[in-house]
């Protein structure tokens, strides 16, 4: 008798369960989980001005700065005590193995839009990080007196941490970053704005979320999308999102559209955000927008 009532469970449960796990839902999945928990306790925006970074350097404060960009441009000035683990190399997974989760972590990368992801993976692995602003492309350089807190020596990583991250988080973290795809549409899961034309045109089976405000979608928005403003409790409204599609996440510069690449990544999806968003006044001349590419209220 007991083992047919084993056999009845098995039948019907584990097929919900499965069902639940490919839908995104946190079920038993300690990473889907963790990823949901990244909106649902959401402090604010995660991004910070270099401003702010140039205070805390003045300050003497503990912080830990990672910079993401290639090592050739890290080398060639850098936020003074900065580390590197650029992006796309096994150095950016190994800062799993060194981060401390006792004092924030600001990283750095070309626009903002890299660090987004990163910023969110490493949040869902339980360390306190923030991006900063428009990168050092768009945001440090662009700051007054930034040549005050740049350096060209080189910082060596922190030594192991000792922190325990959750054991499958962490080996999902790791092998996003050892992963990150690079195929010609949407390289560093980033796909141009022409591109994203193109596919839209040849009516590529997508999924295009805006995680604009509800007031600027309706003022213009790429036809189709849906939206899911950015924010708190915004995993609530992931269930719009059919899986099994390429996602296209997009929002005004590309920040925001990053952390929740990386979110919706962790979680299953195949999400990439739209290079530098609809675009704004830092973006310059890219963008959807500021490219000049059409919106429909």
């Amino acid at each position: 008798m007991k083992k047919i009532l084993v056999f009845l469970m098995i039948l019907f449960v584990l097929p919900a369960a499965l069902f639940a796990e490919g839908q995104g839902e946190t079920g038993s999945n300690p990473v889907a989980a963790a990823a949901q928990s990244y909106f649902a306790d959401y402090p604010g925006s995660r991004i910070v001005p270099a401003s702010k970074v140039f205070e805390e350097i003045d300050a003497n404060a503990d912080i830990l700065i990672v910079d993401i960009r290639s090592a050739e441009d890290y080398a060639k000035g850098h936020l003074k005590g900065a580390v590197n683990a650029a992006w796309g190399s096994p150095a950016l997974a190994e800062t799993l193995n060194w981060l401390p989760d006792d004092k924030p972590v600001y990283i750095s990368c070309y626009s903002g839009q890299t660090a987004g992801q990163a910023t969110a993976v490493l949040n869902i692995a339980g360390f306190q990080v923030s991006s900063i602003k428009y990168g050092w492309n768009r945001g440090i350089t662009n700051t007054e007196g930034f040549e005050s807190y740049v350096e060209t020596a080189a910082n060596k990583t922190p030594a192991s941490s000792g922190v325990t991250v959750v054991p499958a988080v962490k080996t999902a973290a790791m092998d996003y970053f050892n992963n990150i795809k690079t195929d010609a549409e949407t390289p560093s899961n980033i796909i141009p704005a022409a591109t994203l034309k193109e596919k839209m045109d040849a009516e590529d089976p997508l999924v295009i979320v805006s995680v604009r405000t509800p007031e600027d979608f309706a003022k213009g928005h790429i036809s189709g999308a849906i939206n899911i403003p950015f924010g708190e409790n915004m995993q609530a409204s992931f269930d719009k999102i059919p899986q099994g599609k390429k996602v296209i996440v997009y929002c005004y510069s590309g920040q925001t559209a990053g952390q929740t690449v990386g979110v919706l990544r962790m979680m299953g999806y195949d999400a990439a955000s739209l290079n530098s968003g609809t675009g704004t006044g830092a973006t310059a001349a890219r963008g959807w927008i500021n490219e000049g590419l059409p919106v429909v209220k």
